[in-house]
């Protein structure tokens, strides 16, 4: 069990695992692995607490009903799998400002938190708009050779080069 101290895996590794995961997720389940629609009914299971009504009466929630399912459990597992990881690895640290972003861009708490709140807001409906995430489309669209999927996954690819050439100027 040495392999769960280890502070970074093989990719290689990693993206066999990811492969099986999704495979297993498509034999059992017969859902595709994704992240975004479980984010979207937590959210929704959360702004239900407050207005019942308002949640029932959202066209994408009659789609997608909202009930605590493998997705949003696998969503809990993610984040506590990486906490549990960072701690047997040793690399567990609280930082507001990653080394990396205040070298490169900025020291500032505030900025680096309107930074990530802008991304996440752009994440969340460009992830809704392309009806899937990079996870959704990129591991399981593309393994089952969904054509919006490969487009979605080369134009993803294409805006993260882009977007560091903004930021890093290479």
């Amino acid at each position: 069990m040495n392999f769960l101290t280890f502070e970074m895996w093989s990719p290689y590794v990693v993206g066999v695992l990811i492969g099986l995961l999704n495979l297993g997720s498509m034999l059992v389940s017969k859902k595709p692995l994704g992240a975004s629609t479980s984010f979207m009914k937590i959210g929704g299971i959360g702004f239900g607490l407050f207005n019942k009504e308002k949640v029932e009466s959202n066209e994408y929630y009659q789609k997608n009903e909202l009930e605590l399912d493998w997705g949003i459990l696998l969503i809990v597992g993610i984040i506590i799998g990486a906490f549990i990881s960072s701690i047997l690895s040793g690399s567990f640290s609280l930082t507001a400002v990653p080394t990396m972003w205040a070298t490169e861009i900025s020291d500032s708490v505030f900025l680096r938190f309107l930074i990530a709140l802008i991304g996440g807001l752009f994440l969340g409906v460009g992830s809704r708009w392309a009806s899937g995430c990079t996870s959704g489309h990129g591991i399981s669209g593309t393994s089952l050779l969904s054509v919006i999927s490969w487009v979605a996954s080369i134009a993803f690819f294409i805006g993260g080069i882009v977007v560091a050439f903004l930021i890093y100027g290479m």
